[in-house]
């Protein structure tokens, strides 16, 4: 399979009328690159990932960014961060140029962008596949080997294999680039580090209880997570805040962007071990929140997903505000429907000021009901509209 149609292809296409300058940040392997020259072929495309390339653009910006009057495609564009103050006047002066850009690494991109593009570009994020994007040719996996195989491109459209891309992911980036960028002089504390947030999938993140199992400060703990949010490896749920007359939860629950990473990371060698793996129902609720938060990104918005959970234990799993308006969504993996799964969400309403106009029950059975107050469906059912 060449191509396979991302749901965000419609929000750049609209920005692209509008904006002189297009990036998209997401973690490598999202499939930045591929979408991008699929959406604007006429684009003259220049990767910093070659050295005579990267060597053209840093010794003359200029010569480089003018070689053409075509729209240019530069992927990479964080390698040489002086290119965005270059491509600013350029776009001052000559609005009609287009410039599309692409990079992996948020922490350094993103301060460029702000700082030499604010107004000028349009900004989004790729993450790895939906399940709405694969699931014509995706649908008769199981479960377990559909979170195993997660939804990273090459994955999805079978030019590689989990089995050999996660190992791969982990050793070539978040190994080496990523404690490079850190500076981490002891890999083997970082790599414990990345293994137990894989064990914390779901869990409210508490920075002083890793750093006692670790052995580095709070603050050390906090910066690496910050870097590895930025990188697009780990995303942080927060918790929803409508309702300030409650004592609510103030920590983020901390999720992998992709399920077949977490597995790599939680050392989970195959479908058949995950099955019996004591994280899978972690990992299923990790797959349903990235898959809430894509819908988002997808649509170029940012926020409004959340977590509820008050000083009582009350918790919902999943709240999806969207224009004032509140979703509310139960996760449980198991092929079983049991009517306690939606106690929670029948008191909801009674603990937020937001209306909610939803309430279900994602799971893996295949018991599907939307009559009455919650919706109970399979998970390949999961619509966010």
């Amino acid at each position: 399979m060449d191509y396979i149609t991302r749901k965000i292809e419609q929000t750049i296409n609209e920005a692209a009328r509008y904006f002189p300058v297009i990036a998209v940040t997401g973690p490598r392997q999202s499939g930045k690159s591929t979408l991008l020259s699929h959406l604007f072929p006429d684009a003259v495309k220049l990767s910093l990932k070659d050295v005579n390339v990267r060597s053209f653009a840093e010794n003359d910006p200029i010569a480089f960014l003018n070689q053409t009057n075509k729209p240019i495609f530069i992927d990479e564009v964080q390698k040489v961060p002086m290119l965005f103050e270059y491509i600013q006047g350029i776009v001052d002066n000559h609005p009609e140029r287009k410039f599309f850009l692409s990079g992996s690494s948020n922490f350094e991109l993103m301060k460029s962008l702000s700082e030499s593009l604010a107004g000028r570009a349009g900004i989004y994020e790729l993450m790895p596949m939906s399940y709405e994007e694969i699931s014509s040719f995706q649908n008769e996996k199981d479960l377990n080997t559909f979170l195993y195989d997660g939804l990273f491109p090459a994955v999805c459209a079978g030019k590689n294999i989990s089995r050999l891309f996660y190992p791969s992911y982990v050793k070539t980036y978040l190994e080496k680039d990523i404690r490079d960028f850190l500076h981490i002089k002891d890999s083997m504390l970082f790599f414990k580090f990345l293994k137990l947030c894989a064990a914390r999938i779901g869990s409210i993140f508490n920075a002083n209880e890793l750093s006692g199992e670790i052995g580095v400060d709070s603050k050390t703990i906090s910066a690496w997570l910050s870097v590895l949010t930025a990188s697009y490896i780990v995303y942080l749920l927060p918790p929803y805040y409508g309702n300030i007359s409650k004592r609510l939860v103030k920590r983020p629950k901390l999720y992998f962007t992709d399920p077949g990473l977490a597995c790599c990371l939680l050392d989970i060698e195959s479908p058949g071990q995950l099955s019996r793996d004591k994280m899978r129902g972690n990992i299923f609720e990790n797959y349903v929140v990235m898959e809430a938060v894509k819908h988002r990104m997808n649509k170029g918005r940012e926020g409004g997903v959340y977590f509820y959970r008050d000083s009582n234990g009350n918790e919902v799993d999943l709240l999806l505000k969207e224009e004032g308006e509140i979703k509310a969504f139960e996760i449980k993996s198991s092929m079983t429907y049991v009517p306690e799964f939606g106690t929670a969400l029948k008191k909801l309403s009674g603990w937020l000021a937001s209306p909610v106009v939803k309430k279900c029950i994602v799971y893996n059975g295949d018991f599907e009901n939307s009559a009455g107050e919650i919706e109970i469906i399979n998970y390949r059912h999961l619509r966010f509209m």
